[in-house]
């Protein structure tokens, strides 16, 4: 209820949280309108208007996703589908996931020390430092925030409404959007 982004909803998802009185305010626009049973008083058939954005109250919505789950292709698009070595775009088949420091000497498979690579500076890079084959990095690996992991898992699909929501919650120095 703070506001801050914690998961994209199904929409079957965001009618139950409405039935059961657990959204405590929306904002955007209306992305859906479910239709419901109608009433033996009135006749009327019942409408739930799902909003683009929806903060809800409940103990299983307060856990924010601290350390977003490490998947291939929300590094790939971390990375924006770039070499971290070459410089070169990739689509998702032609690139691979490389720790920075190897795994081998104790490097672990977190945000903070893996990039995305093309498979040739990926196997020229092998079980080396970057220090040891003069290859550098031509940009630093981080952890995405939530509302950043957000926009990178659903970067095709995202509302206008809600970006425009996630990004004042981007850190700055980062490029999304």
């Amino acid at each position: 209820m703070a506001g801050q982004p914690i998961e994209w909803l199904h929409w079957k998802e965001a009618v139950c949280l409405h039935a059961r009185g657990l959204v405590k305010w929306t904002l955007g626009g209306t992305v859906k309108k479910v239709f419901g049973g109608r009433s033996r008083i009135s006749c009327r058939q019942t409408c739930i208007e799902l909003s683009a954005i929806m903060a809800c109250d409940g103990e299983r919505l307060a856990q924010v996703r601290k350390n977003p789950p490490l998947t291939n292709p929300a590094l790939f698009y971390r990375d924006n589908c770039q070499c971290m070595y070459c410089g070169n775009y990739f689509n998702f088949d032609a690139l691979s996931r490389d720790h920075v420091i190897p795994s081998s000497r104790g490097g672990l498979d977190k945000w903070e020390n893996v990039v995305a690579a093309c498979r040739r500076c990926n196997q020229r890079k092998g079980n080396f430092l970057l220090s040891e084959i003069e290859m550098e990095l031509i940009a630093l690996p981080y952890r995405p925030n939530p509302a950043e992991y957000l926009a990178l898992i659903n970067s095709t699909r995202i509302r206008g409404d809600q970006m425009e929501y996630l990004r004042p919650q981007f850190s700055k120095y980062k490029g999304f959007g």
